[in-house]
């Protein structure tokens, strides 16, 4: 039976309503491309999102004989964060969802409350998917949540692949609901009886991208109506195909290569974007630590290719340095 099929009889199921509908049709069809058999972690905060995620996994993966596993981060910065992590797994059970588990973790806000609570969620999850032998991890990021992370790619300058917002499959982490708005997953949960948490952070306004929920998007739509965040979810999807055709270009250039020796001559001869891209691939393939490169760095190295005078060699993250020598640019390893 075709998906098409299938939805015209879960509409007309009982107790099945139209934002539901949406929300599962999602989720079935990331299922439709996965093994039968398989192991998937939902996360869930207990939010609106996540908890709609949950329930449509819930109801769709079994047709698959996909095996859902609940799990809930507490990151333990609210008072009764233990509380509510045990109400998702209240909810899980409600679901049967099982095995389901909730992971304490510590945020060490070196970098901002957003970033470090980011940071220790995924890897958190990272660490589950290996004890549970689940190679998928389900997310309940919407469209709107496309829409300001575009917006924050704007505001720091980022290029076309940050520009790009979140990726629906990365390999290991699915976002089938990157369609689907935030306003559908709330009438999805009404429409099924449940009951979302809503996050105190959500309403903090010195978190950046609250600001950018609550002041920025507004003031967009009052001004260029009230389609920005699917115009922006739009152009998230067009500057990805963009990114991913550029990001194959330089792998290609790359492999042609040496990778801790390019040729000046080549590099020069390449579009700058490609030229930066090759650049980037050759200075993580010298050490340098995934995510520690900043636009700087890049552009400093490429300065090396486009803007020679004679300026010396240029240090990068993990004690890696580039510099120009007899017309190839080499990259020198920190040494161990």
């Amino acid at each position: 039976m075709g998906v098409g099929s299938s939805l015209i009889g879960m509409a007309a199921g009982p107790g099945v309503t139209p934002a539901m509908v949406a929300v599962r049709a999602a989720v079935r069809s990331t299922l439709l491309k996965m093994e039968v058999g398989e192991k998937v972690i939902v996360a869930c905060s207990g939010g609106a999102d996540s908890l709609a995620l949950s329930h449509a996994l819930a109801q769709e993966a079994p047709k698959f004989a996909i095996s859902v596993i609940g799990i809930t981060i507490d990151h333990q910065l609210q008072l009764n964060s233990g509380g509510q992590a045990r109400r998702v797994l209240e909810q899980f059970a409600d679901m049967a969802i099982s095995p389901a588990e909730a992971i304490q973790v510590r945020v060490d806000l070196t970098d901002g409350l957003e970033s470090s609570a980011r940071r220790a969620r995924y890897l958190a999850l990272g660490l589950a998917s290996e004890k549970y032998g689940a190679r998928k991890i389900f997310l309940g990021h919407t469209r709107d949540d496309q829409a300001e992370t575009v917006l924050l790619g704007l505001g720091r300058g980022s290029g076309v692949r940050s520009l790009s917002g979140m990726a629906a499959d990365t390999g290991r982490y699915l976002r089938p609901l990157l369609g689907i708005t935030r306003l559908q997953t709330e009438a999805a949960c009404a429409e099924v009886g449940l009951m979302p948490w809503s996050d105190p952070h959500n309403d903090d306004l010195s978190l950046v991208r609250v600001r950018v929920r609550k002041q920025v998007i507004p003031v967009l739509e009052s001004a260029l109506g009230p389609g920005v965040r699917a115009a922006l979810a739009r152009s998230a999807a067009l500057s990805r195909d963009d990114a991913d055709a550029l990001d194959g270009w330089a792998t290609r250039e790359f492999q042609t290569l040496e990778a801790n020796s390019l040729d000046i001559r080549a590099l020069a001869a390449l579009p700058r974007a490609i030229r930066t891209r090759v650049i980037r691939l050759a200075i993580y393939r010298a050490g340098t630590p995934a995510g520690t490169l900043s636009a700087d760095h890049v552009a400093a190295v490429e300065a090396l290719v486009s803007n020679w005078h004679g300026q010396g060699e240029v240090s990068l993250p993990g004690g890696v340095k580039a510099g120009r020598l007899s017309g190839r640019l080499s990259f020198l390893p920190h040494p161990h």
